[in-house]
């Protein structure tokens, strides 16, 4: 594997563990609501712009996941390049 899937595959986990921490947002935003200490408004005006960090980041993540299974076609496509000079070359001698 090159080092650029390796490195798309590392942003995709950090972005990953981002979403994981803005859920966990959530859940606290939603124990202060039971609580009583915020209301049910601000509880979903501040929800609902995690929610839309969260889409941001899923995005992300799709766009990153795509470039890798571009990049690992475009390795294929090389390989097969050379697998066919190879070829080519037996075939001359």
């Amino acid at each position: 594997m090159s080092r650029f899937i390796k490195r798309l595959e590392k942003n995709i986990e950090k972005l990953e563990k981002r979403i994981e921490k803005e859920r966990k947002k959530i859940e606290n935003l939603q124990q202060k609501h039971d609580q009583g200490k915020i209301t049910k408004a601000d509880l979903n005006i501040k929800k609902r712009t995690i929610e839309e960090k969260i889409n941001a980041l899923k995005t992300r993540i799709r766009i990153l996941r795509g470039g890798i299974t571009r990049e690992k076609k475009h390795e294929e496509e090389k390989a097969e390049q050379k697998r066919k000079k190879k070829e080519e070359k037996k075939k001359k001698t």
